[in-house]
């Protein structure tokens, strides 16, 4: 595993930052802090209930990213709204304001940090917001769809501190007498709040520092790396919400139980796991539980010898990674299987025909697998980018045509490739939507496209077993 491997991606990206912080604080310290964070944790909520991910809180900035801008630009109006509302009621003048930026562009994200020449942007046009207010790039306007009640304030062309081309500005507003958009994407990311999970945001996870059962405290270096490089790892996929270091981290040393940790991070799943080492041996142990239930999900030890330490750390991580994604994959798709067929959310829907087409494609089952692209569609009618239900759609097209179901085997294998194309688009980092694509050029006999395309799978998730099967295969 190369440590330098980062996930890059394409993204709409949303930077905020309290107005005169260190005045506040100096007014009132404690206080300050309180509601500054309350007002970061009330806009995480809403990033989350938008679809989008809060992915790091700077002292008094936040960062969150995006698929779609209007998700964004919807988020932000809502939270400026909110936050309005909030400071009105305090009866002092510590009212933490809140300017933020968005903009579009390509990003790298490593350990659950975002960083690229996006953040960079985001942060400069929230500075040119004033208190309570939204700045967004010109690109970020266009994709915003005219049915939506926002009206966007030219600020012209502005030069950017480190951009050698000027930069179109806009103030985002909602139009007089329209309500805010209620929001469009609800997935599965759960939030424990007054005793009952919330469904935000998409599927996460927490990696706990791994504890050194080592008489050896020198030891505590190899059982944080090994933690680290598990973060590393499984945020390169797209369909997980890691937690950042710092956070899991902060538990390290500290007595909490599952349902405590699950509530604070706002997580479906925690990965927690121990190391001692003997003499020349090592022991690694590892457990993924499910955080709803506390239901132990999976679970495995590993014996080693000690010879390159940083091979062997490698070797662990990547057998850890390799494990417990398809486990929190098939616990999804297992609990998709109890659902009820009323009132489900389109990833809810889009988790349904997943595994409904994988039942399909193990039994050669034509109907059940038209069954499956059907819910697939009616996730897609209520999120046009639910990339699970696209999955979905385009592996069935392959599995049409494999198993001789369709009438047209060509067509099918022509939208497989239209719909890859799609997934692309909305997420160039999701290595799946490349192995769909792949199949389909295989089976048209394109095999120097095919091999491209299971190659670039590769490099953006060297763990992923679907791509090693079928690149095998």
């Amino acid at each position: 595993m190369e440590k330098d491997q980062l996930s890059r991606k394409l993204a709409v990206i949303l930077h905020a930052d309290v107005v005169g912080s260190t005045s506040l604080v100096q007014k009132n310290e404690a206080l300050a802090h309180e509601r500054i964070q309350n007002a970061f944790n009330n806009f995480s909520e809403t990033i989350g209930a938008y679809g989008g991910i809060a992915r790091e809180i700077r002292g008094d900035a936040l960062v969150a990213e995006f698929n779609r801008a209007s998700d964004a630009v919807a988020a932000a109006v809502a939270f400026q709204a909110k936050n309005e509302e909030s400071n009105v009621a305090y009866n002092d003048d510590i009212r933490p304001e809140l300017r933020i930026g968005i903009s579009l562009g390509e990003v790298i994200i490593a350990d659950n940090t975002i960083t690229g020449a996006g953040v960079v942007l985001a942060q400069r046009l929230e500075q040119l917001a004033d208190p309570g207010g939204v700045v967004l790039q010109g690109s970020v306007t266009e994709t915003v769809p005219e049915r939506l009640p926002f009206e966007f304030e030219s600020l012209g062309e502005q030069t950017i501190k480190g951009f050698d081309q000027p930069v179109r500005a806009f103030i985002a507003k909602l139009r007089s007498g329209e309500k805010l958009p209620e929001p469009e994407v609800i997935s599965s990311r759960q939030i424990k709040k007054h005793g009952e999970f919330k469904t935000l945001g998409k599927l996460s996870i927490a990696i706990l520092p791994f504890t050194n059962m080592s008489n050896d405290p020198a030891q505590e270096f190899f059982s944080d790396g090994i933690t680290d490089d598990i973060i590393t790892e499984l945020s390169r996929y797209p369909e997980l919400s890691v937690v950042a270091r710092n956070s899991a981290f902060s538990f390290k040393n500290r007595p909490a139980d599952v349902q405590q940790i699950a509530s604070e991070l706002g997580v479906n799943y925690i990965l927690e796991g121990s190391i001692q080492r003997d003499k020349t041996r090592l022991r690694v142990t590892a457990r993924l539980v499910e955080t709803d239930s506390g239901r132990h999900v999976w679970g495995e030890k590993y014996d080693r010898e000690l010879e390159d330490i940083f091979k062997l750390q490698d070797d662990l991580t990547m057998h850890v990674v390799g494990s417990i994604t398809p486990q929190v994959e098939l616990a999804e798709l297992q609990r998709s299987r109890k659902l009820s067929d009323t009132n489900l959310s389109a990833y809810e829907l889009a988790l349904k025909a997943q595994a409904l087409s994988y039942d399909a494609v193990r039994v050669a089952d034509r109907d059940m697998l038209n069954q499956a692209m059907s819910i697939a569609d009616q996730a897609l009618n209520l999120d046009k980018m639910c990339t699970h239900a696209l999955w979905t759609r385009g592996m069935g097209c392959v599995f049409q045509y494999l198993y001789g179901w369709s009438t047209d085997p060509g067509g099918a294998l022509r939208f497989a490739i239209e719909v890859a194309d799609h997934l692309i688009g909305i997420d160039p980092s999701n290595a799946r939507s490349y192995i769909v694509r792949a199949w389909a050029y295989q089976y048209r006999r394109e095999y120097d496209l095919a091999l491209a395309d299971y190659r670039r799978a590769l490099e953006l998730n060297p763990n992923l077993a679907l791509n090693l099967f079928t690149m095998a295969w």
